[in-house]
């Protein structure tokens, strides 16, 4: 009976989380004068209710997969990493130059992924550096990198990849490095299976094999794991290759799987925030790499209802995200306060006696 409770809690937590967030936010939309059950069904009805709403789910839900990802392996070893924004940039960034050359069909979306990944991992080598051999704080190194990826990005679409005709964006990529979409009339492409895949890897990767069991044990007990053992340096190092590759990825499927133009727009107002909002979903997901596939899925579906929600229920977009975040936080909440305490512990551990 333990060991069932101990697989149900963690369910048991969200549902009632999620059910406090719906409330919360029901009491915000009625404070102010507006009615939230025609809201909450206009949102539910056409993010799962039909098949473009569900296809719109799944296409917001595939870039945050990846970026969820990213962020939860670093959360297994004990890391906080928040720089799948920055090498997310930099993956899409690399799709679109692989994207615009001439290749096989066949060949030439592989080769694309393949850029992108590898450009988040280069992306993500110096902070992996800086804290396995400096001690830099991750957290410090990868918001810094943010930010330098951002305006190395702004460059590259405004002077290097710019499209000749359109100013306002990069190179369309090549038809032959476009990812197939599933579902005729929506954006939902082929690049959900390239996440959901990903998820299955990692959660393989993590839980399957010595190397993740390695992971894990850091991320429990690091002085322990250190005692048995295991590299802290090469940990970090295999912790922020991973991450890099499927932040890399989310960039990639962005700009490979997104019709209409299949490219990046100045301003990265195509990518922005997707790798901030993986942090949400992963702690939604409780940093399981099986767990996040529902949570972005959720999230997803909930970008897809809030346009409509605006415009059939008549809420204004400022309580459409204001009801979102609460519903969010209060769905991310149970894992944020497991974390705060394992980080806690790792910190007492490590602290001299």
């Amino acid at each position: 009976m333990r060991r069932l409770w101990s697989g149900l809690r963690p369910l048991t937590e969200s549902v009632v989380a999620g059910l406090i967030g719906l409330g919360v936010g029901a009491l915000i939309m009625w404070a102010w004068g507006y009615n939230p059950w025609p809201a909450y069904r206009v949102l539910f009805r056409e993010s799962f209710g039909n098949t473009y709403g569900l296809a719109s789910a799944l296409a917001n839900a595939t870039p945050l997969i990846l970026t969820a990802l990213a962020f939860s392996v670093g959360a297994r070893a004990g890391l906080f990493i928040i720089g799948a924004e920055g090498m997310m940039y930099m993956g899409a960034m690399a799709a679109v130059a692989a994207g615009s050359l001439r290749l096989p069909p066949g060949v030439h979306p592989l080769l694309s992924l393949a850029m992108a990944a590898l450009a988040g991992i280069l992306w993500g080598a110096v902070p992996a550096a800086l804290r396995a051999v400096r001690g830099v704080h991750e957290v410090i190194s990868t918001i810094m990198f943010n930010w330098l990826s951002h305006f190395l990005a702004f460059y590259l679409v405004a002077n290097v990849l710019v499209d000749p005709v359109r100013a306002e964006k990069t190179v369309s990529v090549a038809k032959t490095a476009r990812l197939p979409l599933l579902v005729r009339g929506t954006d939902l492409s082929f690049g959900i299976v390239v996440a959901v895949g990903c998820a299955l890897l990692v959660y393989i990767w993590l839980w399957h094999t010595v190397r993740g069991y390695e992971i894990r044990a850091a991320g429990a007990n690091p002085e322990a794991a250190r005692y048995a053992g295991v590299s802290p340096r090469a940990t970090i190092l295999w912790v922020f290759a991973l991450a890099g590759a499927m932040a890399g990825l989310a960039g990639a499927v962005e700009t490979l799987g997104r019709p209409p133009t299949y490219a990046v727009y100045s301003g990265l107002t195509n990518l922005a925030g997707f790798g901030f909002d993986g942090i949400g979903v992963a702690m939604i997901g409780r940093t399981h790499p099986l767990g996040i596939i529902p949570a972005a899925v959720f999230y997803g579906g909930l970008q897809a209802g809030a346009r409509l929600m605006q415009m059939w229920a008549k809420v204004p977009f400022e309580m459409v995200r204001a009801v979102q975040g609460v519903i969010v936080l209060a769905l991310a909440l149970p894992e944020l306060i497991r974390i705060i305490r394992r980080l806690g512990r790792i910190r007492r551990l490590r602290r001299p006696t």
